[in-house]
């Protein structure tokens, strides 16, 4: 499909995205779908952000979101760009969505299926099955008001959040997601199963708000997706988008500072000393590293230095990528998703969220794409990677990655070897990001996760906005803004983005006929 040129002529059409994860790339689509010409700024050498991924010895390693839950986000991207989702992006639902594992050696497998799901919670506590259904209902109310009626909305005026409040109060937004799964079902494992969701966008299930139970409902109305050759394919799908509009995506190119003038943003200085103007600018950097950063030589009104650093923020993370050789059908009950749980769930979110406490026991999400897609591994091989939630870099005894990474490996692997026995003689290639790497790599604050923890009192209106109260022409998607972390989260930051951004004026015949 082809879409209109803009007027290369007209200096209100310019606009500079910083920023080439999904957020970034999902703006981009959406300001050249408006008539704009876009420049996207980006650290790394390919789109995908923390969505991208490095090929080593023949395997790809998928860096950072593995899942889709929401395909609907992405086909009306697409479809209100003018193209279609599903014709650049195979994706395949699984099922069942992941599997849960307990160290007694109880499971949990999750589906979209409501007979199955109801056995499977049978299977582990009979008595719990009607807490379990009453819990979905509440899930379901959850998703009405937290994600229909909120995330696609511009948040930035106090009175959207303001009118919320009562429905709020109704569903006891005050209690946490785990709150509410102890209100429901009596079995440990089960509470467990029903409130992890919120670590999968950085947020402390104890702390997190029950509104995020609205997760149970999003698996099973709209299933677990997976895309075929990651979600790196959606990212390199989106920047293909981006240049069919007209859009530059320089790549190794890094934003130092945006520039500020009379109020307004003018342009961005790269770290070269190049500047590039632009009347509108977009950011898909981390809130707190755009207003600490990007911003420093500017005097906030609202996003100071010492209010981000009021900030409670996500937990940092720990992910060994490994490939194996001639593994596949090995360890045949291990599946695309496993959640390994440690002795400990209460206790450990503790020590990760309020102590910053690296502990011995760990929780341990396995991924395994090879068995799905064949393009993650040479053919007979399988590609992992184990992700740990670990304190982030913020704590006055923040964790020393350069020395215990290797300790922590160690003991990552002994939790592994009891699923997959003798996996460490069938590596071949490895790497391990550590929460130093997400500070280094994605100019991540603590070297977090997931920006800013999406705590109740850090959501919606309290969370960053979508346009900047600091500068007129400056805007905000991704994870630290609203409304928050999460593949629906980002590409719907863009969404609200589009709601705040005018269109340029159509071209006329004969501007179009110059351009062309």
């Amino acid at each position: 499909m082809t879409n209109p040129s803009v007027d290369n002529s007209v200096p209100n059409n310019r606009a500079i995205v910083i920023g080439a994860g999904l957020g970034g790339l999902a703006a981009a689509m959406r300001l050249g779908a408006k008539g704009y010409t876009v420049t996207v700024l980006d650290k790394l050498d390919r789109a995908g952000g923390r969505g991208s991924s490095i090929t080593q010895d023949g395997h790809r390693f998928d860096l950072g979101p593995t899942i889709v839950t929401v395909p609907h986000v992405f086909e009306k991207l697409w479809a209100d760009c003018g193209y279609d989702f599903h014709r650049a992006v195979d994706l395949r639902p699984l099922e069942p969505f992941y599997e849960v594992r307990w160290p007694d050696g109880s499971t949990f497998a999750a589906s979209s299926e409501d007979d199955k799901m109801v056995a499977e919670v049978a299977r582990l506590s009979p008595t719990d099955v009607a807490g379990f259904k009453r819990f979905l209902t509440d899930a379901e109310a959850r998703y009405v008001v937290g994600f229909d009626g909120m995330v696609a909305k511009p948040m930035h005026r106090l009175w959207e959040t303001i009118k919320v409040l009562p429905k709020f109060v109704q569903l006891r937004a005050d209690r946490s997601i785990y709150g509410l799964a102890a209100a429901r079902v009596k079995d440990e494992r089960l509470r467990m199963a029903l409130s992890f969701h919120p670590l999968f966008i950085g947020g402390d299930p104890m702390h997190v708000t029950s509104i995020y139970a609205l997760v149970a409902h999003l698996e099973k109305t709209y299933g677990v997706h997976y895309a075929m050759g990651g979600v790196q394919a959606i990212a390199d799908a989106m920047a293909d988008v981006v240049r069919s509009q007209g859009g530059v995506i320089k790549h190794d190119t890094v934003a130092d500072e945006i520039i500020v003038e009379g109020g307004a943003a003018k342009a961005v200085r790269l770290d070269n000393g190049e500047e590039l103007e632009a009347p509108l600018i977009v950011s898909n950097a981390d809130a707190g590293h755009t207003y600490d950063h990007l911003l420093r030589n500017h005097r906030k009104r609202r996003w100071t230095p010492a209010k981000i650093g009021r900030k409670q923020w996500s937990m940092g993370l720990y992910v060994w990528y490994f490939g194996t050789n001639g593994t596949a059908g090995k360890w045949a009950d291990v599946g695309h998703h496993t959640i390994i749980n440690g002795p400990r769930y209460n206790g450990l979110l503790r020590d990760i969220f309020m102590k910053g406490k690296l502990s011995d026991d760990m929780s341990l999400y396995v991924h395994r794409p090879s068995v799905t897609d064949p393009t993650a591994a040479p053919k007979g091989d399988d590609t992992f990677y184990v992700l740990s939630p670990v304190p982030h870099l913020g704590w006055d005894t923040a964790v020393d990655w350069k020395t215990e990474e290797p300790i922590y490996r160690a003991k990552v692997a002994a939790e592994i070897a009891k699923i997959m026995p003798g996996f460490q003689d069938d590596i071949v290639t490895e790497t391990v990001f550590t929460p130093e790497t997400f500070r280094d790599r994605y100019l991540s604050p603590h070297g977090c996760g997931f920006s800013l923890e999406p705590r109740i009192l850090q959501s919606a209106w309290f969370r960053p906005h979508n346009v900047s109260e600091e500068a007129r022409g400056l805007y905000l998607v991704g994870a630290g803004t609203h409304p928050g972390a999460g593949l629906p989260g980002v590409v719907s930051s863009a969404e609200v983005l589009a709601k705040l951004v005018p269109d340029m004026p159509a071209m006329t015949m004969t501007t179009r006929l110059a351009a062309e």
